[in-house]
């Protein structure tokens, strides 16, 4: 019996030590799989904190210069020169650059700025939104004019240096701080009048010395033989074509070309504003040519009567003048499309200008 006691304590200490072997066997895998999960999510954690787009890969280093970096455009480089130009065509409209020592004319002027600081101009000087210079399509250049604003009253001189404006019915674009001289840069357009000075100094904002005022070619020219005096009559008006009514004399306001100007000496584009009287109301006309022959004059306005032409007699240095002119208008709207319609209709020497009107 004490025999089969201790077989049986014998056997039950195996079984307690079989038992506590698994646990420990256990208790280690576990320990095992804790150290294996840990370190996995520790290179998952790891992958997700250091991945990024493979096109990041090709990038430099911030701090590492970049190679091949573009060269900064170079300097423009001014080379003015006088100059008339060639006749050239831009929007299927011709355009005949000449002297003209007696150009006085009315119409829109508009402005240009930041878009062309910095660029040469047609005739090689670099064009400074800030100066008061401007361009013209057919003046030569460099050339000083006076410009005056027929809403204000407010003039200066500019220098034209430019080609342009290429908006059928303006008459000049100016530099960004003209316009703001003559109060009109933020409205963008004005009615004004340009009147031509003279040929303007290479290296200065005053007119050109006398001896580089005239071309060789024209100073040098054989005078023109005289003439003998002409007697001419006024023909009778052509059948069927409209002429302007006649307006009694006490109601026609003074017309805009006899404004006084200021002094011929006040002629440098130095920026200095004058006030000038202006009419006190003003109205806009398409303007389809100005002849010396009434004839001609009646027949380009019989072949535009379906936009409304008409015939207005004038004067002009003394003379008869006669202008076939469509309007008045006060929207500068209403005067482009009247303008488009002539356009359409073939006649090219077409304008728009300014004249004074009756406030009555």
């Amino acid at each position: 019996m004490n025999r089969r006691r201790k077989s049986s304590n014998i056997l039950k200490f195996r079984i307690d030590l079989a038992r506590g072997a698994e646990r420990k066997e256990f208790t280690l895998a576990c320990s095992l799989m804790r150290v294996a999960l840990s370190v996995a999510l520790a290179g998952l954690l790891a992958a997700c904190q250091t991945s990024r787009p493979p096109h990041f890969d090709s990038l430099p280093p911030t701090n590492a210069p970049v190679a091949n970096a573009p060269a900064p455009p170079p300097p423009v480089m001014p080379n003015p020169i006088y100059k008339v130009g060639k006749p050239y065509q831009v929007g299927g409209i011709w355009y005949y650059p000449q002297e003209q020592p007696a150009y006085d004319e009315t119409g829109i002027a508009s402005w240009y700025g930041i878009d062309y600081h910095g660029h040469l101009t047609a005739n090689g000087e670099v064009f400074d939104r800030n100066a008061v210079s401007g361009a013209h399509p057919t003046l030569p250049m460099p050339v000083n004019v006076r410009v005056t604003n027929l809403q204000n009253g407010r003039s200066l001189v500019v220098r034209v240096n430019d080609r342009g404006p290429y908006v059928n019915g303006r008459i000049i674009d100016l530099s960004e701080h003209a316009a703001d001289l003559l109060g009109f840069r933020l409205d963008g357009l004005a009615r004004v009048r340009v009147t031509y000075l003279g040929r303007a100094d290479l290296n200065g904002p005053g007119l050109a010395p006398p001896a580089d005022e005239t071309p060789p070619e024209i100073a040098t020219a054989v005078p023109a033989a005289p003439v003998t005096q002409v007697d001419a009559t006024a023909l009778p008006p052509v059948a069927g074509v409209n002429v302007a009514p006649a307006i009694m004399a006490r109601n026609l306001p003074k017309p805009i070309e006899q404004m006084i100007l200021p002094a011929p000496s006040q002629s440098a584009a130095d920026g200095k504003v004058v006030e000038i009287p202006v009419p006190p109301a003003t109205a806009l006309y398409v303007q389809a040519g100005a002849f010396t022959s009434p004839v001609n004059a009646g027949s380009v306005a019989a072949r535009l009567s379906s936009t409304g032409a008409r015939v207005f007699p004038g004067t002009k240095d003394g003379r008869p003048i006669y202008r076939v002119r469509i309007g008045p208008f006060q929207a500068v709207e209403d005067a482009d499309a009247v303008l488009a319609q002539v356009l359409a209709l073939g006649q090219n020497d077409v304008q728009i200008v300014v004249d004074a009107v009756s406030s009555s």
